[in-house]
């Protein structure tokens, strides 16, 4: 029973924040790369930060009992935050580790805080922060998790709302290798990643299992077919994906990322990669109106607030907006690691329309 009510606690969240959908991908080139990226959308407008965290920088997890773990940057990153809290949901790290926190309402379910392991708890939100500031590997996160070196409590995050938000987390590093964490039965559960695929609930076990029904899926057109004596052509290009989910949901986005980019024809070089990133996650881009949700007598609708993209081999951070489609990038290499403070930049800004008119007088 108490599983129960900390599940429908979850689904509260979502009602008081509306519905949150994201997807994320990865890539590989020919060099040897490994790019990766993803969506952010919620039902609301929310205040977002592209914010640099040098070494050094000094955190507190926070937990329902009051202050969790403390750790000092030991790697710096750049990324986003939401909300209030000054700590990376999405990010990039100078070793060229990639976290993300994704929705994962109905399911998330995290441990009890007691006065023995508070002092190595953190909110859901401050996960992804930790490991961006203190991991340089996918294996080194392994072991972290399963040494339960620390706990995520059902703590607040700053500006969100009255109830703990439901994440799991994607993890990447620079050789491709990714796992998925989840908090599930109160434990964190870590899922091997060897498509780089995620979106939202349910499990991501689950996600893979139902991937096997559009393993028929091609990206080559089916031949002409001959019935009754009937040559029978295809109308046209793409028959070999008919069957390929095209609605909004996490099943249905998770099946439809995986296919992408997993039939997408590798780039030369990692730039040429998240380029290519981009193209792939439009597929994914929500635009406002199409998915909407009623609460309290008011419609909301989701839509892609932000499109972030990661080069862990040249360490640039890419992201851009609804509003303004322009790319834009921080380069992490370029950064202080040794600046004392946090600095942020709004992701707000308007489309820049370039006008051609003279150049075809």
């Amino acid at each position: 029973m108490r599983r129960n009510r900390r599940i429908i606690v979850g689904c509260q969240s979502i009602k008081d924040k509306e519905k949150a959908m994201c997807t994320g991908i990865m890539l590989r080139t020919k060099d040897g790369s490994t790019v990766h990226g993803r969506t952010v959308e919620f039902g609301i407008t929310i205040d977002t930060s592209i914010a640099f965290v040098p070494r050094g920088y000094e955190f507190t997890g926070q937990t329902p009992l009051g202050r969790g773990l403390k750790y000092v940057a030991k790697y710096a990153a750049v990324g986003v935050i939401a909300f209030t809290d000054v700590k990376l949901l999405d990010g990039l790290n100078e070793a060229g580790l990639a976290v993300g926190a994704f929705y994962f309402p109905s399911f998330a379910e995290y441990p009890t805080v007691t006065e023995e392991n508070q002092n190595r708890g953190l909110s859901p939100g401050d996960f992804p922060n930790w490991l961006l500031t203190q991991f340089a590997t996918v294996d080194e996160v392994r072991h972290m998790v399963q040494n339960e070196a620390i706990v995520i409590t059902p703590a607040i995050l700053p500006g969100w709302g009255p109830e703990p938000p439901p994440f799991h987390y994607v993890v990447y590093d620079k050789t491709g290798a990714s796992i998925v964490i989840e908090p599930v039965g109160g434990k964190l559960i870590i899922h091997d990643n060897p498509l780089g695929v995620i979106t939202n609930s349910p499990t991501f076990d689950w996600h893979m299992i139902n991937l096997r029904n559009y393993i028929s899926l091609d990206p080559l057109n089916v031949p002409a077919v001959e019935v009754a004596g009937e040559t029978l052509q295809q109308l046209g290009q793409g028959n070999g994906m008919l069957g390929l989910p095209g609605d909004f949901s996490p099943p249905s986005r998770f099946v439809r990322a995986a296919v992408f980019s997993a039939t997408a024809l590798p780039s030369e070089t990692a730039d040429k990669g998240i380029e290519q990133i981009f193209h792939i996650l439009n597929n994914f881009d929500i635009p406002v109106g199409v998915t909407r949700a009623k609460a309290d007598g008011t419609v909301h609708t989701d839509y892609t607030m932000l499109t972030v993209a990661r080069d862990p081999q040249n360490l640039r951070y890419y992201y851009k907006s609804y509003d303004d489609q322009t790319i834009r990038m921080v380069d992490l290499k370029r950064l202080d690691p040794r600046k004392k403070t946090i600095s942020l930049l709004s992701t707000e800004s308007q489309q820049l329309i370039i006008d051609m008119t003279e150049k075809v007088a």
